[in-house]
């Protein structure tokens, strides 16, 4: 098992974590490293379920703020170990999210004393189907561990506040034809040409720009997959459209399915996943200091993370973390050294 320096330099812990392979479902030994390197701070209680590992400081403080982040990254490409070149470091993980994985195990080891009480949660199967989620499961299974004011989750940000995260729902739509014979097309209904209409709508559709509490956020509604035929010689009877529903943290799951009912009404409609959202709560007087110290002007998180999961807890959230999350999953995924070093002092000076 690698050992883990929590108190020396953050980029060197980085490179450290980056090289631990922890593809979804692979993440015992970083998790075990992690572990056994918080045990090794007799300030903290920790916690282990699964591959997700829990420290808290129990200091009695009026408020207690969450930092998360996944331990696991999606499947390595000739990208580990890392590659440190001049003040970047390439690899997989290096943005999503290991960096800020880093910037946080420093922070648990560091900070004895802060000022809020501190609770860090690193878990497992982030990247995959959502019931592997570690962070779910961490839910289900030791919720009082979770208990907060506010938490922050490190994904990557570009150093800059992130407040909520939109909603995600998937839908399949089904549009029926009868099958002949492609020499005889007249004698059926082909249900590929009839899906026409389906895409008809999808091509005319007005996406939201909503702002909620502030921030404008960009809703999308777009086919990512289509299914239909059985041979080369045949009128295909069925076509089915496969369609993402990306919406605004003002609706919830509920209003967005009637909303696409609306859009694909006389069309078979069945929804196949859904994800709340979850709005920015900026007010929140920890937040506030937060987007204060870090100085830039927040913005809304145009995709889904597990902040929704602390929502759905009650607890205000923000992503926060370093990296920019255009290279996250990319082959050349890389992160600037400096970028960790900022994240890094920013936390330290709002916690301390």
């Amino acid at each position: 098992m690698a050992d883990l320096d929590l108190t020396g330099d953050v980029v060197a812990l980085t490179r450290t974590i980056c090289d631990i392979p922890s593809v979804s479902g692979d993440e015992k030994e970083l998790a075990d490293a992690v572990e056994a390197a918080l045990r090794g701070c007799a300030h903290l209680e920790v916690l282990r379920d699964g591959d997700a590992v829990v420290a808290r400081t129990n200091l009695g403080r009026p408020t207690r703020v969450v930092l998360a982040g996944h331990l696991d990254t999606v499947p390595i490409k000739d990208n580990v170990p890392v590659v440190e070149d001049g003040e970047i470091l390439r690899g997989r993980g290096t943005v999503d999210m290991k960096a800020g994985v880093a910037v946080m195990l420093q922070l648990a080891a560091l900070l004895e004393t802060p000022r809020y009480d501190v609770t860090y949660v690193f878990y497992d199967h982030e990247e995959v189907a959502a019931a592997l989620n570690g962070l779910g499961r961490l839910v289900r299974n030791h919720p009082e561990w979770l208990a907060a004011d506010f938490a922050i989750l490190g994904e990557p940000s570009d150093g800059t506040v992130e407040g909520g995260c939109q909603g995600t729902m998937r839908v399949k739509i089904t549009v029926p034809g009868e099958a002949a014979h492609a020499a005889r097309s007249w004698r059926g209904s082909n249900a590929i040409h009839s899906a026409g209409a389906v895409l008809d709508v999808l091509r005319a559709y007005e996406p939201r720009r909503p702002v909620v509490e502030g921030l404008q956020y960009r809703e999308g509604l777009n086919a990512v997959k289509i299914e239909g035929g059985i041979a080369g010689n045949v009128i295909p009877d069925l076509c089915t459209i496969f369609v993402n529903y990306r919406f605004a943290p003002d609706r919830d799951t509920d209003v967005a399915e009637a909303h696409l009912r609306e859009v694909f009404a006389g069309f078979e409609l069945e929804v196949t996943d859904r994800a709340p959202g979850a709005r920015p709560g900026l007010d929140q007087p920890a937040a506030k200091e937060f987007v204060e110290l870090v100085g830039r002007t927040p913005q809304a998180k145009l995709g889904w993370t597990d902040v929704s999961r602390f929502a759905g807890l009650g607890i205000p959230a923000v992503n926060y973390g370093p990296g920019d999350p255009l290279l996250a999953h990319t082959d050349g995924e890389f992160i600037p050294v400096p970028e960790i070093r900022v994240a890094l002092q920013n936390l330290t000076n709002w916690l301390s």
